[in-house]
Protein backbone atom coordinates (compact mmCIF):
# COMPACT_ATOMS: atom_id res chain seq x y z
CA UNK A 1 0.00 0.00 0.00
CA UNK A 2 1.52 3.43 -0.89
CA UNK A 3 2.40 5.50 2.14
CA UNK A 4 0.15 8.33 1.00
CA UNK A 5 -2.86 6.04 1.28
CA UNK A 6 -2.04 4.76 4.76
CA UNK A 7 -3.85 5.84 7.88
CA UNK A 8 -3.84 2.53 9.66
CA UNK A 9 -1.41 -0.26 8.95
CA UNK A 10 -1.24 -4.02 9.32
CA UNK A 11 2.49 -4.15 8.60
CA UNK A 12 4.78 -5.46 11.29
CA UNK A 13 7.12 -2.54 10.77
CA UNK A 14 5.01 0.47 9.70
CA UNK A 15 6.50 3.01 7.32
CA UNK A 16 7.82 5.83 9.51
CA UNK A 17 6.56 9.36 9.23
CA UNK A 18 9.11 11.94 8.08
CA UNK A 19 9.48 13.27 11.63
CA UNK A 20 10.20 9.84 13.09
CA UNK A 21 12.72 8.27 10.72
CA UNK A 22 15.32 7.88 13.48
CA UNK A 23 13.01 7.01 16.36
CA UNK A 24 14.76 4.64 18.76
CA UNK A 25 11.62 2.59 19.29
CA UNK A 26 11.35 1.87 15.58
CA UNK A 27 14.94 0.69 15.44
CA UNK A 28 14.30 -1.65 18.34
CA UNK A 29 11.10 -2.93 16.79
CA UNK A 30 12.88 -3.60 13.50
CA UNK A 31 15.56 -5.56 15.39
CA UNK A 32 13.11 -7.66 17.45
CA UNK A 33 13.90 -11.34 17.88
CA UNK A 34 11.78 -13.45 15.54
CA UNK A 35 13.21 -16.91 16.15
CA UNK A 36 12.63 -19.20 19.13
CA UNK A 37 16.12 -20.65 18.62
CA UNK A 38 17.69 -17.20 18.68
CA UNK A 39 15.75 -16.30 21.81
CA UNK A 40 16.94 -19.42 23.63
CA UNK A 41 20.54 -18.89 22.53
CA UNK A 42 20.51 -15.31 23.82
CA UNK A 43 19.51 -16.69 27.22
CA UNK A 44 22.07 -19.52 27.15
CA UNK A 45 19.32 -22.13 26.94
CA UNK A 46 20.48 -24.08 23.89
CA UNK A 47 19.83 -27.38 25.68
CA UNK A 48 16.08 -26.66 25.44
CA UNK A 49 15.95 -26.06 21.68
CA UNK A 50 13.98 -29.27 21.11
CA UNK A 51 11.08 -27.84 23.14
CA UNK A 52 10.63 -24.89 20.79
CA UNK A 53 8.33 -24.74 17.77
CA UNK A 54 10.01 -22.88 14.92
CA UNK A 55 7.27 -23.74 12.41
CA UNK A 56 4.33 -22.05 14.09
CA UNK A 57 2.45 -19.56 11.89
CA UNK A 58 2.13 -17.38 15.03
CA UNK A 59 5.84 -16.78 15.08
CA UNK A 60 8.13 -15.78 17.89
CA UNK A 61 8.43 -12.02 18.39
CA UNK A 62 10.09 -10.28 21.35
CA UNK A 63 11.84 -6.95 21.79
CA UNK A 64 15.30 -6.42 23.23
CA UNK A 65 13.71 -4.46 26.09
CA UNK A 66 11.57 -7.41 27.10
CA UNK A 67 14.30 -10.02 26.65
CA UNK A 68 16.71 -7.99 28.79
CA UNK A 69 14.40 -8.50 31.79
CA UNK A 70 14.58 -12.31 31.53
CA UNK A 71 16.88 -14.40 33.71
CA UNK A 72 19.72 -15.93 31.71
CA UNK A 73 19.80 -19.71 32.09
CA UNK A 74 16.24 -20.07 33.44
CA UNK A 75 13.87 -21.88 31.09
CA UNK A 76 11.03 -21.23 33.57
CA UNK A 77 11.52 -17.47 33.62
CA UNK A 78 7.98 -16.00 33.73
CA UNK A 79 8.69 -13.50 30.96
CA UNK A 80 10.31 -16.05 28.69
CA UNK A 81 7.39 -18.43 29.11
CA UNK A 82 5.01 -15.74 27.81
CA UNK A 83 6.76 -15.44 24.44
CA UNK A 84 8.54 -18.74 23.72
CA UNK A 85 6.68 -20.87 21.13
CA UNK A 86 6.57 -24.44 22.45
CA UNK A 87 5.70 -27.70 20.79
CA UNK A 88 2.93 -28.14 23.38
CA UNK A 89 0.97 -25.47 21.50
CA UNK A 90 0.25 -28.24 18.97
CA UNK A 91 -0.62 -31.07 21.39
CA UNK A 92 -4.08 -32.16 20.28
CA UNK A 93 -5.22 -33.43 23.68
CA UNK A 94 -4.04 -30.31 25.51
CA UNK A 95 -5.44 -27.86 22.97
CA UNK A 96 -8.69 -29.63 22.06
CA UNK A 97 -10.94 -27.19 23.97
CA UNK A 98 -9.39 -24.13 22.33
CA UNK A 99 -11.09 -22.25 19.49
CA UNK A 100 -9.98 -19.62 16.98
CA UNK A 101 -12.38 -16.84 18.03
CA UNK A 102 -12.82 -17.32 21.78
CA UNK A 103 -14.42 -13.94 22.56
CA UNK A 104 -16.73 -13.57 19.56
CA UNK A 105 -14.89 -10.78 17.78
CA UNK A 106 -16.06 -11.74 14.30
CA UNK A 107 -19.73 -11.81 15.26
CA UNK A 108 -19.45 -8.36 16.84
CA UNK A 109 -17.97 -6.65 13.78
CA UNK A 110 -20.10 -3.87 12.31
CA UNK A 111 -17.58 -2.68 9.70
CA UNK A 112 -14.03 -3.82 8.96
CA UNK A 113 -12.17 -3.65 12.26
CA UNK A 114 -14.95 -2.05 14.32
CA UNK A 115 -16.37 -4.23 17.09
CA UNK A 116 -19.52 -3.17 18.93
CA UNK A 117 -20.09 -5.64 21.76
CA UNK A 118 -20.98 -3.50 24.74
CA UNK A 119 -23.33 -0.57 25.32
CA UNK A 120 -21.69 2.84 25.15
CA UNK A 121 -18.36 1.78 23.70
CA UNK A 122 -16.86 0.36 20.53
CA UNK A 123 -13.46 -1.10 19.75
CA UNK A 124 -11.34 -0.32 16.71
CA UNK A 125 -8.81 -2.88 15.44
CA UNK A 126 -6.35 -0.24 14.30
CA UNK A 127 -3.51 -2.55 13.26
CA UNK A 128 -2.54 -6.20 13.21
CA UNK A 129 1.02 -5.43 14.26
CA UNK A 130 2.46 -5.92 17.73
CA UNK A 131 5.89 -5.47 19.30
CA UNK A 132 5.60 -8.88 20.95
CA UNK A 133 3.71 -12.11 20.34
CA UNK A 134 2.26 -13.30 23.63
CA UNK A 135 1.64 -17.03 23.32
CA UNK A 136 -1.75 -16.78 25.07
CA UNK A 137 -3.04 -14.02 22.76
CA UNK A 138 -6.78 -14.42 22.17
CA UNK A 139 -6.37 -12.84 18.71
CA UNK A 140 -3.56 -15.13 17.54
CA UNK A 141 -5.92 -16.48 14.84
CA UNK A 142 -7.71 -13.20 14.06
CA UNK A 143 -7.99 -12.49 10.29
CA UNK A 144 -6.26 -9.11 10.39
CA UNK A 145 -5.84 -8.61 6.60
CA UNK A 146 -9.61 -8.81 6.05
CA UNK A 147 -10.88 -7.52 9.40
CA UNK A 148 -8.87 -4.47 10.45
CA UNK A 149 -9.61 -0.82 9.91
CA UNK A 150 -7.58 0.70 7.07
CA UNK A 151 -7.50 4.02 5.29
CA UNK A 152 -9.91 2.54 2.74
CA UNK A 153 -12.48 1.48 5.35
CA UNK A 154 -12.13 4.25 7.94
CA UNK A 155 -14.96 6.32 6.41
CA UNK A 156 -17.32 3.36 6.80
CA UNK A 157 -16.27 3.02 10.43
CA UNK A 158 -16.82 6.72 11.10
CA UNK A 159 -20.24 6.57 9.45
CA UNK A 160 -21.27 3.80 11.86
CA UNK A 161 -20.01 5.76 14.86
CA UNK A 162 -21.84 8.89 13.71
CA UNK A 163 -25.09 6.92 13.52
CA UNK A 164 -24.75 5.65 17.10
CA UNK A 165 -24.76 8.58 19.55
CA UNK A 166 -24.98 6.13 22.46
CA UNK A 167 -21.31 5.27 21.85
CA UNK A 168 -19.32 7.60 24.10
CA UNK A 169 -16.04 5.68 24.32
CA UNK A 170 -13.83 4.48 21.49
CA UNK A 171 -11.19 1.87 22.24
CA UNK A 172 -8.07 1.55 20.10
CA UNK A 173 -6.82 -2.02 20.07
CA UNK A 174 -5.11 -4.41 17.70
CA UNK A 175 -2.52 -5.83 17.43
CA UNK A 176 -1.19 -2.86 19.35
CA UNK A 177 -2.27 0.67 18.36
CA UNK A 178 0.99 2.22 19.58
CA UNK A 179 2.87 0.38 16.83
CA UNK A 180 1.37 3.11 14.63
CA UNK A 181 3.64 6.13 14.63
CA UNK A 182 2.56 9.49 16.00
CA UNK A 183 1.59 10.97 12.63
CA UNK A 184 -0.75 8.08 11.85
CA UNK A 185 -2.18 8.07 15.35
CA UNK A 186 -2.82 11.80 15.12
CA UNK A 187 -4.79 11.38 11.89
CA UNK A 188 -6.95 8.68 13.42
CA UNK A 189 -7.53 10.53 16.69
CA UNK A 190 -8.40 13.75 14.88
CA UNK A 191 -10.97 11.95 12.72
CA UNK A 192 -12.51 10.37 15.81
CA UNK A 193 -12.46 13.67 17.70
CA UNK A 194 -14.74 15.19 15.05
CA UNK A 195 -17.52 12.89 16.29
CA UNK A 196 -18.86 15.02 19.11
CA UNK A 197 -20.61 12.31 21.13
CA UNK A 198 -17.33 10.42 21.61
CA UNK A 199 -15.98 11.53 24.99
CA UNK A 200 -13.36 8.99 26.00
CA UNK A 201 -10.41 7.53 24.11
CA UNK A 202 -9.17 4.25 25.57
CA UNK A 203 -5.93 2.74 24.30
CA UNK A 204 -5.13 -0.92 24.98
CA UNK A 205 -1.39 -1.41 24.65
CA UNK A 206 1.47 -3.57 25.81
CA UNK A 207 4.18 -1.24 24.48
CA UNK A 208 4.87 0.68 27.73
CA UNK A 209 5.84 -2.73 29.14
CA UNK A 210 7.65 -4.34 26.20
CA UNK A 211 8.95 -1.29 24.26
CA UNK A 212 9.07 1.64 26.72
CA UNK A 213 10.99 3.86 24.29
CA UNK A 214 7.71 4.16 22.34
CA UNK A 215 6.46 6.59 25.01
CA UNK A 216 8.18 9.59 23.46
CA UNK A 217 7.54 13.32 23.70
CA UNK A 218 5.50 13.33 20.51
CA UNK A 219 3.10 10.71 21.82
CA UNK A 220 2.78 12.44 25.19
CA UNK A 221 1.99 15.76 23.49
CA UNK A 222 -0.51 14.12 21.15
CA UNK A 223 -2.45 12.45 23.95
CA UNK A 224 -2.27 15.48 26.22
CA UNK A 225 -3.51 17.88 23.54
CA UNK A 226 -6.45 15.88 22.19
CA UNK A 227 -9.92 16.76 23.45
CA UNK A 228 -10.66 13.27 24.79
CA UNK A 229 -10.45 11.98 28.30
CA UNK A 230 -7.65 9.48 27.70
CA UNK A 231 -7.44 6.11 29.41
CA UNK A 232 -4.54 3.76 28.76
CA UNK A 233 -4.91 0.11 29.70
CA UNK A 234 -1.50 -1.50 29.80
CA UNK A 235 -0.94 -5.23 30.01
CA UNK A 236 1.52 -6.55 32.57
CA UNK A 237 1.35 -10.06 33.99
CA UNK A 238 4.36 -10.09 36.29
CA UNK A 239 6.21 -7.55 38.45
CA UNK A 240 9.51 -8.40 36.69
CA UNK A 241 8.14 -6.68 33.59
CA UNK A 242 8.05 -3.30 35.34
CA UNK A 243 11.62 -2.18 35.89
CA UNK A 244 13.14 1.31 35.88
CA UNK A 245 12.49 2.24 32.24
CA UNK A 246 8.84 1.17 32.46
CA UNK A 247 8.46 2.97 35.80
CA UNK A 248 9.72 6.22 34.30
CA UNK A 249 7.55 6.05 31.18
CA UNK A 250 4.40 5.25 33.15
CA UNK A 251 5.10 8.21 35.41
CA UNK A 252 5.37 10.44 32.32
CA UNK A 253 2.01 9.20 31.08
CA UNK A 254 0.48 9.84 34.51
CA UNK A 255 1.93 13.35 34.59
CA UNK A 256 0.36 13.96 31.16
CA UNK A 257 -3.05 13.40 32.73
CA UNK A 258 -3.68 9.94 31.33
CA UNK A 259 -5.60 7.48 33.50
CA UNK A 260 -3.52 4.29 33.75
CA UNK A 261 -5.06 0.88 34.34
CA UNK A 262 -3.63 -2.62 34.04
CA UNK A 263 -5.15 -5.86 32.89
CA UNK A 264 -3.47 -9.22 33.43
CA UNK A 265 -4.16 -12.75 32.34
CA UNK A 266 -3.94 -15.54 34.90
CA UNK A 267 -1.38 -17.93 33.40
CA UNK A 268 -0.22 -21.33 34.58
CA UNK A 269 3.47 -21.34 35.41
CA UNK A 270 3.77 -17.56 35.13
CA UNK A 271 1.63 -15.78 37.74
CA UNK A 272 -0.59 -18.51 39.21
CA UNK A 273 0.43 -17.86 42.80
CA UNK A 274 -0.60 -15.20 45.28
CA UNK A 275 2.95 -13.97 45.84
CA UNK A 276 3.42 -13.08 42.16
CA UNK A 277 0.00 -11.39 41.87
CA UNK A 278 0.46 -9.37 45.05
CA UNK A 279 3.92 -8.23 43.96
CA UNK A 280 2.47 -7.17 40.60
CA UNK A 281 -0.29 -5.08 42.20
CA UNK A 282 2.19 -3.33 44.48
CA UNK A 283 4.60 -2.62 41.63
CA UNK A 284 1.80 -1.30 39.44
CA UNK A 285 0.82 1.16 42.16
CA UNK A 286 4.43 2.38 42.34
CA UNK A 287 4.12 2.92 38.58
CA UNK A 288 0.97 5.07 38.96
CA UNK A 289 -1.17 2.30 37.47
CA UNK A 290 -4.19 0.68 39.11
CA UNK A 291 -4.94 -3.04 38.74
CA UNK A 292 -8.14 -3.29 36.70
CA UNK A 293 -8.84 -6.82 35.47
CA UNK A 294 -7.38 -10.25 36.15
CA UNK A 295 -8.66 -12.35 33.25
CA UNK A 296 -9.23 -16.04 33.15
CA UNK A 297 -7.56 -17.33 30.00
CA UNK A 298 -9.61 -16.85 26.86
CA UNK A 299 -9.87 -20.40 25.45
CA UNK A 300 -7.87 -19.85 22.28
CA UNK A 301 -6.40 -22.76 20.35
CA UNK A 302 -2.68 -23.04 21.00
CA UNK A 303 -2.74 -21.55 24.50
CA UNK A 304 -4.77 -23.97 26.59
CA UNK A 305 -1.68 -25.19 28.48
CA UNK A 306 -1.79 -21.83 30.30
CA UNK A 307 -5.33 -22.37 31.63
CA UNK A 308 -6.16 -22.05 35.36
CA UNK A 309 -9.52 -23.36 36.61
CA UNK A 310 -12.04 -21.08 38.32
CA UNK A 311 -11.69 -22.71 41.73
CA UNK A 312 -7.94 -22.04 41.81
CA UNK A 313 -8.46 -18.51 40.49
CA UNK A 314 -10.98 -17.71 43.22
CA UNK A 315 -8.59 -19.02 45.87
CA UNK A 316 -5.90 -16.69 44.55
CA UNK A 317 -8.31 -13.74 44.57
CA UNK A 318 -9.20 -14.47 48.21
CA UNK A 319 -5.51 -14.51 49.13
CA UNK A 320 -5.03 -11.17 47.40
CA UNK A 321 -8.01 -9.68 49.25
CA UNK A 322 -6.53 -10.81 52.56
CA UNK A 323 -3.22 -9.10 51.93
CA UNK A 324 -3.98 -6.03 49.81
CA UNK A 325 -6.16 -2.94 50.14
CA UNK A 326 -9.25 -3.15 47.94
CA UNK A 327 -7.97 -0.69 45.36
CA UNK A 328 -5.07 -3.02 44.56
CA UNK A 329 -7.23 -6.12 44.00
CA UNK A 330 -8.17 -6.46 40.31
CA UNK A 331 -11.58 -7.79 39.34
CA UNK A 332 -11.44 -11.44 38.40
CA UNK A 333 -13.30 -11.70 35.10
CA UNK A 334 -13.98 -13.88 32.12
CA UNK A 335 -15.07 -12.78 28.67
CA UNK A 336 -17.81 -14.99 27.30
CA UNK A 337 -18.70 -14.59 23.64
CA UNK A 338 -22.13 -13.00 23.23
CA UNK A 339 -22.38 -11.55 26.76
CA UNK A 340 -23.01 -7.82 27.03
CA UNK A 341 -20.11 -7.21 29.42
CA UNK A 342 -17.17 -8.92 31.08
CA UNK A 343 -18.43 -11.60 33.47
CA UNK A 344 -17.13 -11.12 37.01
CA UNK A 345 -16.21 -14.36 38.79
CA UNK A 346 -17.40 -14.53 42.40
CA UNK A 347 -18.15 -18.22 42.85
CA UNK A 348 -17.90 -21.58 41.12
Amino acid sequence: MPQSAEILSNDLHPVPGDDEILADWKKELADATTSANSLLKQLELESYLELADEQTPFRCLATKSFISKMQVGDINDPLLQQVLPLNKENHRETQCTGVNDPVGDIGAMTSPGLLHKYHGRALLISTGACAIHCRYCFRRHYPYPQSSCTSNTLDETLDYLNLHPEIEEIILSGGDPLVLDNSKLKKVINRLAAITHLKTLRIHTRLPVVLPSRIDNGLLQLLQSCRFDVVMVIHSNHANELQQAEYEKLHLLHEAGITLLNQSVLLRGINDNAEALIALSKRLFQCKTLPYYLHLLDPVAGAMHFEIDKRSALKLKTQMEQQLPGYLVPRLVQEIAGNQSKTAIFRI
